[in-house]
């Protein structure tokens, strides 16, 4: 049996105050857990018994058991898969001489919970290892992002800056890349694998304080071109069209 001081700490976790005000966040389902589970520190872990039973190499500071009913009142899911656990929130740090090495992406205020999941799911199957959100984007630690990152946050470092400062900061020895209805179609131009990629606000794009720090301007285009189409692209299918250019050119 869970107590009720677990049970409202766990359930805490769905505001951000209280993400930071304890430094944890919470996640649940099997395969999220378990990809979570050797990357961060894990306090306290509640699953029923048929879940341990089946996962008995699981480790964390308190493990306990708990019955269907008291695993509802934790779930933020409509369908509850067996187990919810509180991890640590990891602090990362960052390297410019490491980064001019790399490519990494920076989020303009993001919002979208949903969107930011998917950026951080995408950037883990094509291998970038570092994104750089603005202080207004989505918290990378909301439950409805943790989900949707299908397990990324466990390889994808997630750094909250101020991002002018953070793009004016660096010594930069190389590009940094932004997404813009006037710029160069992305399938025609060069690209570095070394660069920072830059992705707008949903409704906004990106920022005018962030668009003078940009030095190569790419565009997606919509095919017919010329033909009247979608508005826009969403933000997260946007990101994962350009990390997946970027990527083909190393073939």
């Amino acid at each position: 049996m869970i107590s009720k001081s677990k049970i409202k700490l766990i359930k805490s976790l769905g505001q951000k105050k209280f993400r930071d005000e304890t430094g944890l966040f919470m996640a649940e389902g099997t395969k999220l857990v378990l990809d979570l589970l050797p990357a961060f520190h894990c306090p306290l872990l509640a699953a029923t018994p048929g879940w341990l039973s089946e996962n008995r190499q699981v480790k964390a500071d308190e493990i306990i058991e708990v019955d269907a009913t008291e695993l509802n009142k934790l779930s933020n899911q409509k369908s509850q898969q067996g187990v919810v656990a509180v991890f640590t929130k990891p602090r990362f740090t960052w390297k410019a001489e490491e980064l001019n090495r790399k490519l990494s992406l920076a989020l303009d205020d993001v919002q979208d919970p949903g969107n930011l999941g998917t950026i951080l799911r995408a950037a883990d199957w094509f291998g970038i290892t570092d994104v750089f959100c603005s202080e207004h984007s989505a918290d990378a630690f909301n439950p409805k992002t943790v989900q949707a990152t299908m397990g990324a946050l466990a390889r994808v470092k997630v750094h909250t800056v101020d991002l002018v400062a953070f793009l004016q900061s660096g010594n930069w020895k190389m590009p940094i890349y932004g997404t813009f209805m006037d710029g160069e179609i992305i399938y025609d131009k060069p690209l570095s694998q070394h660069g920072i990629i830059v992705m707008g606000n949903e409704g906004n794009g990106i920022s005018p304080d962030i668009e003078r720090l940009v030095t190569e301007r790419l565009l997606i285009p919509n095919y017919p071109i010329g033909q009247a189409t979608s508005e826009s692209l969403n933000v997260g299918i946007a990101t994962a069209l350009v990390c997946s250019e970027f990527r083909r050119r190393l073939q």
